[in-house]
């Protein structure tokens, strides 16, 4: 029993020490807290560090630490992320940017359909479940995939093989993009760069998405917590109307209720300027992304496991690809599409790396831009996707 709360301890430790590797070192930020996450998690998973004998007392206590971990973790890191969100920005934005977005969500939808359909009947379990978190997963990263597998009651196995996939996958096209790939997509749209009205250059060169520096200073503790307060009550409100609509906590509808809750809270300026609130949500989505990576077994790896990776292979590159063909008809330049790649398949964290290898700043609100709203929206493209296939 000693091992399973080490472990335990371990899930809220270890991303502690990731945000801390972030803050030190560039090959961190480089690599993003999210993948060192699930890196620290398939390394516990392939050495069989947490994995217990099925049935022991040690194996259920665990498990249900686990589940209690990861059912908390997300709701509470939704509101957080959200809070800091200025969605009032959005309207701000010039056409370009918008048309990035509208392109970038049309590929990612036709690439999961479309994928749907080649891949149906070959063995994928729990597919419609499957495409609703690739949805979500690449329409705002890894916030959307962890809440849309949380609501859809989605096997554990199944989310940490879809996990793996995505990331072996995923990764080397961001190292690709950072290590210069930008520079193949400038030739292919070589189109100016957009900038914001209303954002002065050094307001868009020293923004920065995850900023821990800072983070436990006298001056932000009192307003950090004041958002964690606050994004309990968004959970308790939406357990509480689950519980009225459904006589459960249903987890669809608690999620979808304290995302909506979040973007309204997010217009009111006293919320929207809590300190760290986001750093604080990100800390909470390192505590599920090391435990769901950890959940992945080798030996699962089968026909149908194959066939996910086959799926989330095929969706990255369908989505990239018809995003690239329709950026290239709106003329979107190569800088912006690249932003907007890295928020939609990643999420707004990952967009400075890459600005900062292009170093060109010009394009860092609009890709921070088009991934909060892939946040807002991600979920709810999700859930609507779910259906539909289902109803298929």
């Amino acid at each position: 029993m000693i091992r399973v709360y080490l472990i335990i301890a371990l899930y809220v430790l270890l991303p502690v020490a990731i945000i801390e590797c972030f803050k030190r070192w560039r090959w961190a930020k480089r690599t993003g807290t999210v993948v060192m996450a699930y890196a620290i998690g398939i390394i516990f998973a392939l050495t069989g560090f947490v994995h217990f004998d099925m049935g022991t007392d040690a194996q259920v206590t665990f498990s249900k630490l686990q589940s209690t971990l990861m059912s908390i973790a997300v709701p509470l890191a939704i509101p957080l992320m959200l809070f800091n969100c200025d969605f009032k920005l959005w309207t701000k934005a010039l056409p370009k940017t918008t048309w990035s977005l509208v392109c970038g969500l049309g590929a990612v939808l036709t690439a999961v359909i479309s994928g749907y359909f080649i891949f149906r009947g070959r063995g994928i379990p729990e597919f419609e479940k499957v495409c609703a978190m690739m949805t979500g997963i690449y329409t705002g990263g890894t916030m959307n995939f962890n809440a849309l597998g949380a609501s859809l009651g989605v096997d554990k196995t199944v989310m940490a093989i879809v996990l793996a996939f995505e990331m072996v996958l995923t990764t080397p096209y961001i190292f690709f993009i950072i290590g210069g790939g930008y520079k193949v997509f400038r030739k292919i749209l070589p189109y100016p760069d957009i900038t914001w009205r209303g954002n002065r250059d050094s307001d868009v060169e020293t923004k920065d998405v995850e900023d821990y520096h800072g983070m436990f200073a006298k001056q932000n503790v009192g307003g950090m917590f004041a958002g964690l307060g606050l994004s309990v009550i968004i959970l308790v409100l939406g357990a509480g109307l689950a519980l009225l609509l459904t006589g459960t906590l249903n987890e669809l509808v608690i999620i979808l209720t304290i995302t909506t809750l979040s973007i309204i809270a997010s217009f009111f300026k006293p919320v929207r300027e809590l300190p760290k609130t986001f750093e604080l949500g990100m800390f909470f989505i390192l505590i599920f992304s090391v435990i769901v990576a950890s959940l992945f077994d080798i030996h699962s790896v089968n026909g149908g496991s194959m066939m996910i990776g086959l799926f989330v292979g095929w969706v990255i590159l369908m989505s990239a690809g018809l995003h690239l063909l329709l950026c290239r008809v709106a003329k979107v330049s190569g800088d912006l599409f690249c932003v907007s790649q890295i928020a939609l398949l990643c999420s707004p964290p990952f967009v400075p790396p890459v600005v900062g290898a292009m170093g060109n700043k010009k394009v860092l609100i609009s890709g921070i831009a088009i991934g909060l709203v892939g946040y807002a929206i991600g979920t709810y493209l999700g859930v609507a996707i779910m259906y539909l296939l289902s109803a298929i």
